[in-house]
């Protein structure tokens, strides 16, 4: 069998042309993305916010991006998902002009708030759940689930590349003469540009990624966040994603950097190479994650494969030596990510199709607040000097979060699984 013929590219020759475009908007997205994550924290600091300052405003934006979320998405099926996405582009091209044009905290703030602002580089806004609900109307149904999974590698490896992009603008700026002030303003303004340019390309969208077909209830039928049959399904996987979504950030990747630097004194350096190498393999696993679920179901290849990545994950910090460490944390990431394509096209696909949009938001919402309160308790416990903990927690929390969904959704099927 010649490359071309493995299903992973397989997946991609029927993809249509609105299908591409998402692809497209994914990668200026998530580059645009990854510029900010590099400079943002460092722009506020320059132009003289506090510590504190800066705190509360990254946590006025995830509040922020969550209400405008929930309610962009919850009617995107009902008012227009194009439409949505085009707002969705304008949001991150008003905000990142605002930051880049002013300093004050109160207009600082408001932009946040009603905004799209991504300081750690991963997905915010409205624009990811839509067009979750709409990949799967590119491809025929037995390609979802590898679609979604180049849909995440793209993503991941624009992101770096934005970060790289943005650290090497600002520090050749800086050596030509421009005070670092003005070269985080730059990168601001490119990523408010990006915004520009993804508004434009979401216009480029046809009515192909619209609802595909009527809706299964009437007009009058009573929804609540854009859910009607589907309801409480969702809010159940939400309740589960949330528990998984908390244990996560308990290990975040800037503290796992800063564990392995107090107990192994592992330089930048090498700190950098242990996280390229963890990033490359988490996305590449999200390749085989099709391939295993059109053998064994979603739910299952949820369960089957994350559950050994966190028991690999509890035992990182009970390693004696830094190799055998890196070892096991390379090996857990080999893994760890083969569970989002397939939650994000099991999602989709036990929802009625009007309901794709909010079903994807609201989950997808679930899980950025559940995240956001991970590093409050891993850093009370690494201040008590508890440096294992948060591993053997998050690991823990995660077995309880896959043994819950396998009993919960093993008999909750997808139509293409019946």
């Amino acid at each position: 069998m010649s490359l071309l013929d493995l299903p992973e590219l397989r997946a991609l020759r029927p993809l249509s042309p609105d299908g591409r475009l998402l692809f497209a908007t994914r990668v200026v997205r998530t580059y645009s993305y990854g510029l900010l994550s590099v400079v943002l924290v460092l722009y506020l600091a320059a132009i003289g916010l506090r510590d504190r300052e800066i705190g509360l405003l990254l946590t006025a934006t995830l509040v922020g991006d969550a209400a405008v979320s929930l309610a962009i998405t919850s009617n995107a099926d009902r008012l227009g998902r194009r439409r949505m996405l085009i707002v969705g582009g304008v949001l991150v091209a008003v905000t990142g002009l605002a930051f880049a044009l002013s300093g004050n905290l109160l207009l600082l703030t408001i932009a946040a708030v009603f905004g799209t602002l991504s300081p750690g580089g991963g997905e915010v806004g409205p624009s990811q759940p839509i067009e979750l609900a709409a990949l799967p109307q590119t491809v025929p149904d037995r390609f979802r689930t590898n679609i979604f999974a180049w849909y995440n590698l793209v993503g991941s490896f624009a992101s770096a590349l934005g970060a790289l992009s943005a650290g090497l603008l600002a520090q050749t700026l800086q050596a030509a003469g421009t005070a670092p002030v003005a070269s985080y303003r730059d990168v601001l303004a490119i990523y408010g540009g990006l915004g520009v340019v993804l508004a434009f390309m979401f216009s480029r969208l046809s009515q192909g990624v619209e609802v595909s077909a009527p809706p299964l209830v009437s007009p009058e039928t009573k929804r609540r966040f854009g859910l009607h049959r589907s309801r409480s399904i969702v809010l159940k996987l939400s309740g589960l994603f949330m528990v998984d979504s908390f244990a996560g950030g308990l290990v975040t990747q800037s503290f796992v950097a800063y564990w392995f630097l107090l107990r192994f004194g592992v330089a930048p350096a090498g700190l950098g190479a242990i996280f390229f190498g963890t990033n490359l393999l988490a996305g590449l696993s999200a390749l085989a994650a099709a391939r295993v679920a059109a053998r064994i179901g979603l739910v299952n290849t949820m369960v089957f494969t994350h559950l050994p990545s966190n028991l690999l994950l509890i035992l990182v910090p009970l390693m004696p030596s830094l190799p055998l460490a890196i070892a096991l944390l390379l090996a857990r990431n080999s893994i760890s990510q083969m569970d989002v394509p397939t939650r994000q096209s099991y999602v989709v696909a036990v929802v009625d199709p009007d309901e794709r949009s909010a079903a994807s938001g609201i989950t997808t919402i679930a899980r950025t607040l559940a995240s956001s309160a991970g590093p409050v308790v891993t850093g009370a416990l690494f201040a008590a000097s508890l440096l294992s903990v948060p591993f053997l927690l998050a690991g823990s929390l995660k077995v309880v979060y896959d043994l819950a969904l396998l009993r919960g959704f093993q008999s909750v099927k997808p139509n293409d699984e019946l």
